[in-house]
């Protein structure tokens, strides 16, 4: 029977952690699992305690949002250590790309009965930060506007949060030179974003890179060119289904190391956690992390 150390972000989805564990636990222990619980105190904290549960051969649980799903699958990624993921943040987009179950016995089941898969992760480097490892993708541009504005949303929770950040950073946005390098090849790109992406979806449910797998062992590298705002607008709505890769503003490359500048102080996020400025690497570490899905 595997021993579960679940590590809980107190604050996810408005301290949602606890009660979704609270549901799988019941589960776990009725079956027999042993599992401890640990509460983070930041994404530094939970990635320290996932390192020292992995490494004891315990299966880690990272119960949150994509923030600490990315930071303990971060850490754990390259150390055989098997994660399992309860979501309860806002996003929960690395989750969704699993086809990960939200009903808890369903949950419990899979974390019980279910071998690990292995996943692609993804090494970001930039000079303002450590090397780092995340999830799901990194995204450079309005939507990383949008989703520090998310982050920072006091009365609105999930997609709600990311819609009305995506509306107040859409306004203010000058669309940006950038130059996107894909496996050594540089390509120029103006307009409102670029995105390199392990998981399919980002932004609570958006379906930003249709045809990503998380173990391809490939990014799928989605830019959003320069377009009038009513027409961003109209791709903000076909993001729901993935549409917008039809439209002529929108490009999509495959590569295994991008590299992202600009000709200004362009934010960047990574799995919603990350908020810095470019220049920015991202490079896939194939089949790198263990997770239960």
């Amino acid at each position: 029977m595997r021993q579960f150390t679940a590590v809980v972000n107190p604050t996810a989805g408005g301290s949602a952690g606890a009660a979704a564990l609270l549901a799988v636990a019941r589960l776990l222990r009725e079956a027999g699992a042993e599992l401890q619980t640990e509460y983070s105190r930041s994404l530094a904290h939970a990635r320290e305690l996932a390192r020292q549960a992995g490494g004891q051969g315990r299966v880690v649980l990272a119960v949150g949002g994509d923030g600490i799903a990315g930071g303990i699958g971060g850490a754990l990624s390259g150390t055989g250590a098997v994660v399992g993921l309860v979501p309860a943040g806002r996003g929960n987009d690395f989750a969704r790309a699993l086809e990960l179950p939200t009903e808890p016995a369903e949950l419990a089941e899979v974390l019980l009965r279910h071998g690990p898969r292995a996943v692609d992760t993804i090494e970001v480097e930039s000079a303002v930060h450590d090397r780092t490892v995340v999830l799901g993708s990194v995204y450079a541009g309005v939507d990383a506007l949008a989703n520090r504005h998310a982050n920072h949303a006091k009365l609105l929770r999930g997609a709600a949060s990311y819609y009305a950040g995506g509306l107040r950073a859409v306004t203010t946005w000058r669309p940006a030179h950038y130059r996107v390098t894909v496996d050594g090849e540089e390509h120029r790109h103006t307009g409102y974003t670029v995105v390199a992406a392990n998981s399919g979806y980002y932004g609570s449910g958006r379906l930003i890179a249709p045809d990503a797998r998380v173990d391809d062992g490939l990014l799928d590298v989605v830019m959003i060119s320069e377009a009038p705002r009513r027409l961003f607008f109209a791709m903000m709505n076909e993001l729901k289904t993935g549409a917008h890769v039809d439209r002529p503003q929108v490009r999509i490359l495959r590569g295994r190391e991008i590299t992202i500048s600009a000709d200004r102080d362009v934010p960047y996020g990574a799995d919603g956690e990350v908020e810095a400025v470019l220049p920015v690497t991202a490079r896939v570490l194939p089949g790198a992390l263990r997770v239960l899905c």
